[in-house]
């Protein structure tokens, strides 16, 4: 497997780039998928977040673009708004160096500005299914002279209800085509799409284990459905995340844990589907921008988010099945940091944490609300100290307690962002870094 991106074919003015942004070496996705792509193969990636697969399809379409041809030459289709800005964002960096065009397609944009930077005649387009569509009947926006698609999470944009969307967009594009489809998962209507539209694609798997397991720190905690609130509130004021995601099953649940949260004093706001799309840009800029310590939000609308400094990944509800439980803890322990994913367990859901371990081939340490570990097949459990993993509230402290909370209004934007050594648990200075709170 190739070491380096030179080898793996792509030019020096992209791997300085890359080099100078400190990444040097392909990661597993990324060395499979690239020379198929180069060959001109169709490619299957089955891969989760976090995994370098933006990289993995991007570098290969900038190799092949012809940026004499003043065309849309490439499509990539995402999900959501967010991760179209993403990649796009990514794409432009590279693409500026050799003189190629990307432009994102979104909803929550002004159209009539999206038409005229159309008129420019991009090389390369992001775009959501909808918005798409929207320009395609518009005649704004012409694909049969694309040659390079990409269908990035394909399977939310099954479960978001885009199927016949995506699938009238492919049969839009040239049918010399070279398609490549991205999914953490690959569920039958997803499969179905690679049978009618790819030509003897190369099928690239990356194991599960060597994704999620290394460098995060994986607890459950069983408590009563009651105690949640409590619970997460002290061990966000044990653990100090530098940013925390806290995911939630529905929008509901969402916004009632985010304005809990707000009441008791700390730096929180939500991201689900509800949101306008300004609502939603700004809140991901604050949290980027560590303005806000916790993002409360739901699976689909924080799918694809890489935001830089995530230490913390706290599942209010326990998700149902093993991709949507790595996807989550996906959020934390990137780039070679280290990160902690704590899971709330309440009776009656134990068969969704079976369906996970058998998921990541791996057990997950399991504690009590109290911090008592608990011991599988144990006669008597006793206590066990659980100050590395799960820290009991001061005995003066109790969560929410609003003689504790500072409400000076530049605390948290001067928060430093933790060294590796810091954010991994059972390290001297983990846990000990405070932050004040404020209302957000």
């Amino acid at each position: 497997m190739a070491t380096n991106f030179s080898a793996l074919g792509i030019r020096p003015e992209l791997t300085q780039f890359l080099k100078e942004t400190g990444i040097t070496r392909p990661t597993p996705v990324q060395a499979q998928a690239i020379p198929a792509l180069l060959a001109g193969k169709d490619v299957i990636a089955q891969a989760q977040t976090g995994t370098g697969k933006t990289l993995a399809f991007l570098l290969p379409i900038l190799e092949k673009i012809k940026t004499s041809a003043p065309h849309v030459q490439a499509l990539i289709v995402t999900p959501t708004r967010e991760l179209t800005l993403q990649i796009t964002a990514e794409a432009a960096k590279l693409a500026n160096i050799v003189g190629i065009n990307v432009l994102s397609v979104h909803g929550g944009k002004d159209v009539a500005e999206q038409i005229r930077k159309l008129k420019g005649q991009p090389h390369i387009v992001v775009g959501t299914p909808g918005r798409l569509l929207d320009h395609v009947r518009r005649k704004t926006l012409v694909l049969s002279g694309v040659s390079r698609l990409v269908l990035d999470e394909a399977d939310q944009m099954l479960h978001m209800g885009f199927l016949e969307e995506v699938e009238e967009l492919i049969q839009l594009t040239s049918a010399k085509r070279q398609t490549m489809l991205f999914s953490a998962t690959m569920p039958p209507k997803v499969r179905g799409l690679t049978v009618r539209y790819m030509d003897k694609p190369a099928d690239i798997r990356i194991q599960t284990e060597n994704v999620t397991l290394d460098e995060i720190k994986q607890i459950m905690v069983e408590l009563p459905e009651a105690s949640k609130l409590d619970k997460l509130c002290s061990m966000i004021d044990e653990y100090q995340p530098y940013l925390a995601i806290v995911f939630c099953h529905t929008k509901e649940r969402a916004k009632a844990v985010n304005t809990a949260l707000i009441q008791r004093g700390y730096k929180a706001d939500e991201l689900h589907g509800d949101l306008s799309q300004a609502k939603r840009t700004q809140v991901m800029r604050r949290f980027s921008e560590a303005k806000l310590q916790i993002l409360v939000a739901t699976d689909i609308a924080a799918r694809g988010l890489d935001i830089e400094g995530v230490t913390h990944v706290f599942s209010y509800d326990i998700p149902h099945d093993p991709e949507s439980y790595i996807h989550r803890i996906g959020r934390t322990g990137r780039a070679g940091q280290t990160g902690t994913a704590i899971t709330f367990i309440i009776p009656g859901e134990h068969m969704y944490l079976r369906l996970i371990e058998q998921g990541i081939k791996s057990s997950i340490e399991k504690y009590k609300a109290n911090g008592q570990k608990v011991i599988k097949n144990a006669k008597k459990t006793k206590p066990v100290s659980a100050k590395k993993v799960i820290e009991k509230p001061a005995a003066d402290k109790k969560p929410g307690d609003k003689k504790a909370i500072s409400h000076g209004g530049n605390n948290l934007r001067s928060r430093r962002k933790p060294k590796a050594s810091e954010t991994a648990p059972g390290s001297k200075t983990y846990g000990k870094r405070k932050m004040s709170k404020g209302k957000a």
